[in-house]
């Protein structure tokens, strides 16, 4: 019997048995993570709260900045799965005209949230789980005047990471280019981050105006920090520097960031939170007079 159970054409057929199973294993967990991720779409609170194209345009709006100062929050809320988030989400508004969200789960609670503020929203799905976009997000005290979703596709676990491009006006007549990112995390060749990035260097590269980049770029190694820096020297922008730095950190290296460019800083700091894995990021710019 054992000999049978051994014989070197049975071992073969359960081999391809085998295969078959985990290449069928493969298909369906590939075709299912398809239909989560869908397409890059966006939702704004002035157009119809759906996700219905990959980009949007509302009409009016009014100037972001109060009195030329604009203060920003940067942070990933890690899907609301920890008690006190709104606290401190309140707390992170109450001190922002704009706050750029990772990890967004536009569930019933967040309505709700949402709901009982004045909050403006934009949001790119990244995907979508019993039937909740998850994504990055934009609140702002004031609407977007337009706003566009790309997608990046994790090599490993194929559920797409969100990067959203809106743009929003000022006092003195400029416009502010906002990019919200949640960098691609498994990649140890960085082919699929350095493709993510690709998708918006134009756009910041080509806009006439300050520029606002933040996120979880998932900077944890140094080969992904050096590319960020290279970056952002060829598109002249300049990261926060913080008063008092609490970023969360990966091998010494921090994975949230806020880049600038064409407004001056007045301050920033990265303070504790217990109701997320990330700590998030605030700071204050003031706009910097026109050339004539």
């Amino acid at each position: 019997m054992s000999q049978n159970l051994h014989h070197p054409r049975l071992m073969q057929r359960r081999g391809i048995k085998s295969l078959l199973l985990l290449l069928l294993c493969a298909s369906v967990y590939g075709a299912m993570v398809y239909y989560l991720n869908g397409e890059p779409e966006v939702m704004m609170s002035e157009v119809e709260p759906v996700f219905v194209s990959q980009c949007l345009t509302a009409p009016g709006g009014q100037a972001l900045d109060k009195a030329g100062r604009i203060r920003v929050g940067v942070w990933n809320i890690y899907k609301q799965q920890k008690r006190g988030w709104q606290q401190d989400l309140t707390e992170l508004a109450r001190r922002s005209e704009l706050m750029l969200l990772q990890e967004a789960k536009l569930n019933a609670g967040f309505h709700q949230y949402l709901d009982g503020s004045s909050l403006h929203l934009v949001m790119a799905k990244a995907f979508s789980l019993l039937k909740s976009p998850v994504g990055v997000m934009n609140l702002a005290t004031q609407q977007a005047r337009d706003a566009c979703a790309y997608h990046a596709v994790e090599p490993w676990i194929r559920f797409a990471k969100s990067t959203l491009i809106s743009r929003y006006p000022l006092s003195n007549g400029q416009t502010l280019l906002v990019v919200n990112l949640h960098g691609i995390n498994f990649d140890w060749q960085l082919k699929s981050y350095r493709a993510q990035w690709q998708q918006i260097v134009q756009k910041i590269n080509l806009h006439q105006g300050p520029v606002i980049l933040g996120g979880d770029f998932n900077t944890w190694r140094g080969q992904r920090m050096a590319y960020i820096e290279q970056l952002a020297h060829r598109l002249r922008l300049k990261e926060a520097v913080y008063e008092v730095d609490k970023r969360h950190r990966v091998f010494g290296y921090p994975l949230d960031h806020l880049y600038y460019r064409g407004l001056s800083l007045e301050a920033a700091e990265s303070f504790t939170s217990q109701a997320s894995d990330h700590n998030p990021i605030w700071a204050e710019f003031r706009l910097r007079p026109l050339m004539h």
